[in-house]
């Protein structure tokens, strides 16, 4: 196969090929280790940065093996923690985030690029370098108390998953439910991790009031492809028990199937979704892969080392879904894609909906009980 056939760059300029992958294909000729654990295996450029340090050679004095080097979490005073949502189509008004970047290394996650903003990069030192907003649940009370509040659910893990493994020594998640909880401010939360277990007694509480809904989220049952596609999550037979063990404490449960990339998982769509409703969930979401910023370098260079046999067709069903490109910003297509492979999906998604009962009941978090402890709630 030539190397044009595995540009993700065809139509697109073949400078960002050379730019972007030179220190990849170095490594990779030097014949440098896979970094188990982590998703992406380098550093993308910032686009920010207008220079940049890199490592030219693998035999240098001052090398350091990368495999070895551990998550660093760096605490921080933030000024803000909720953030309005302007994009369209991902069903949130208003989202907040403990942490920034995320040690689960996804390596399709569309936050690595955000990560950029606070100058670092979206390859390894997005799972590496954790950004720890200390003061979040401060932040959020102070945020509530504004009198022209009222109440609007706000999503945990809009960006990040609250439940990282961060959220082991910090607490931050906890300390934000037990905020919305004394306001009865509802919280819609994503996550794929089964820490938020720990969180039961006041997510069972919470559920009582309907201020809260959560999501797991579920790509594969092959435990193979999990482990290297979203190396320190959990799996997904661990999840359905996140999701049958909430579900039985009152606290409504669904899944996203997110992303589904064609020749990799979007045959277990089926599968995900009956195990997901056989273990108490109501309602699903997905979306189809899209790689936008350094993501399709990272992803470009994980699927070649990875899946050398199937890469080429991989790649080139994700540009057929995005009209011959691998993203697309788009209002309403971005997340679905287009053409015959995203309509595949689509029409899975709603023949297992039904088939499943899923997303058959009408349901929204309650906004009416919010109000400000000691004060008069909303005022009409």
């Amino acid at each position: 196969m030539s190397n044009e056939s595995k540009s993700p760059f065809r139509g697109q300029g073949q400078h960002l090929k050379q730019d972007h992958f030179k220190v990849a294909a170095k490594k990779q000729e030097e014949g440098e280790q896979y970094l188990a654990g982590r998703g992406a295996q380098f550093n993308t450029r910032n686009r920010f940065f207008k220079n940049e340090s890199t490592k030219e050679h693998i035999e240098g004095i001052d090398d350091w093996e990368e495999s070895n080097v551990p998550t660093i979490y760096m605490e921080q005073e933030s000024k803000t923690i909720v953030n309005k949502v302007e994009s369209k189509d991902v069903g949130m008004s208003y989202s907040m985030n403990p942490y920034a970047g995320c040690e689960h290394g996804c390596i399709y996650c569309y936050a690595r690029n955000v990560h950029e903003y606070w100058g670092y990069s979206a390859g390894l030192d997005f799972e590496r370098k954790i950004i720890i907003k200390k003061n979040a649940p401060q932040l959020l009370r102070k945020f509530l108390m504004h009198p022209k509040w009222d109440g609007t659910p706000i999503m945990l893990s809009g960006n990040t998953d609250c439940y990282q493994p961060a959220e082991q020594k910090y607490r931050l998640t906890r300390g934000l439910l037990e905020v919305c909880n004394e306001f009865n401010q509802p919280v819609g939360i994503l996550t794929k991790n089964s820490w938020i277990l720990k969180d039961k007694d006041v997510l069972q509480e919470m559920a009582k009031k309907k201020l809260v809904s959560a999501m797991v989220s579920i790509t594969s049952f092959n435990e193979d492809l999990r482990r290297i596609m979203e190396p320190r999550t959990t799996t997904a037979n661990q999840k359905l028990k996140v999701i049958n063990e909430l579900s039985n404490a009152g606290v409504r449960m669904g899944i996203m199937m997110g992303p589904m990339i064609p020749g990799l998982n979007e045959h277990e769509m089926q599968r995900i979704m009956k195990a997901a409703a056989d273990n108490g969930a109501t309602f699903t979401a997905y979306t189809f892969i899209r790689l936008n910023g350094a993501i399709k370098f990272l992803f470009h260079d994980w699927l070649y080392k990875n899946f050398p046999d199937r890469a080429d067709k991989v790649w080139h069903l994700i540009e057929q879904s995005h009209d011959g490109k691998v993203n697309d910003t788009r209002w309403g297509v971005r997340m679905r894609g287009e053409g015959n492979i995203a309509e595949m999906v689509a029409q899975q998604y709603k023949k297992y909906g039904k088939l499943y009962n899923m997303n058959a009941e009408e349901w929204s978090l309650d906004t009416s009980k919010f109000q400000v402890p000691g004060g008069q709630g909303k005022l009409f």
